[in-house]
């Protein structure tokens, strides 16, 4: 794995004294349904989606190369928990959480994804970080709020994020259920308008909707006091050669969003 592997996050605001980093598809050893959808090694990093263990302790070992040491992984639940990640010990019973924080140097907080939307948190001061694993379910739930709140009870002043790669505005399809969703926790009248309007009905179905995460994620984010938000520009489901993608694939692997302090 190279740092052609990776994307750099294009986040303004980020303060120096952190790295970030997304990874894509390629640059691994992984193949059939977890290559790099052109016949080459794939970096899938999932060791629960049916990969061969050994190829993916492989790609994880070629990312931690690039790292300052192994990522905090954990078992991700489409929960609300967050973890501090300096308590993931490699090699020990896995944590179950969706999100977690650091405040150390050196410290890797990591989410994995294959549409569902990846979020990175630091404050403009760079002394706590964090990262957010956020399908419908969770975000919908609250996982944002909790690792800001888990990140201001570190000392985090004002908070910047970036919106990592996840399934675009005009490919995730849903239906009535994750609408609901979002209008039983919508906040007075103009969040509701703003639910609304991240849901574009789709031509000809009836009730069924195209989501867009990232429009509902600057909302949750909007409601904890955070504007300085960049990201939300790539789409796994049409990104084939770039990002694994489970609605689009069914069978596949896992890209991971890090950050750390520096």
């Amino acid at each position: 794995m190279t740092q052609a592997s990776s994307i750099t996050p294009d986040w303004p605001d980020a303060p120096a004294n952190i790295g970030a980093m997304a990874t894509l598809r390629a640059g691994g050893v992984s193949t059939g349904p977890y290559d790099d959808g052109r016949g080459g090694g794939g970096l899938n990093l999932g060791l629960h989606c049916g990969d061969d263990a050994v190829a993916v302790r492989e790609n994880r070992a070629r990312l931690q190369a690039l790292l300052p040491a192994s990522p905090a992984w954990t078992s991700q639940v489409h929960g609300i928990a967050v973890a501090d990640a300096a308590t993931v010990v490699p090699g020990a019973a896995v944590q179950v959480a969706d999100a977690a924080v650091s405040d150390r140097r050196g410290v890797v907080c990591a989410v994995m994804t294959a549409d569902c939307l990846p979020v990175l948190f630091a404050d403009l001061e760079g002394k706590v970080v964090g990262a957010a694993h956020a399908g419908w379910r969770g975000l919908a739930a609250g996982v944002l709020g909790e690792t800001v709140a888990a990140m201001r009870a570190r000392g985090a002043g004002e908070i910047t994020a970036w919106l990592g790669p996840a399934i675009g505005p005009q490919a995730f399809e849903v239906g009535t259920d994750v609408l609901d969703s979002f209008m039983a926790g919508a906040r007075g009248t103009l969040e509701i308008e703003q639910v609304r309007a991240a849901f574009a009905p789709y031509p000809g179905r009836e009730g069924k909707y195209f989501a867009d995460m990232y429009a509902l994620a600057r909302l949750f984010l909007a409601r904890e006091g955070i504007s300085r938000v960049s990201g939300g520009t790539h789409c796994t489901f049409t990104e084939r050669d770039s990002f694994y993608s489970y609605r689009r694939d069914h069978v596949t692997g896992r890209q991971a969003s890090l950050i750390w302090l520096k």
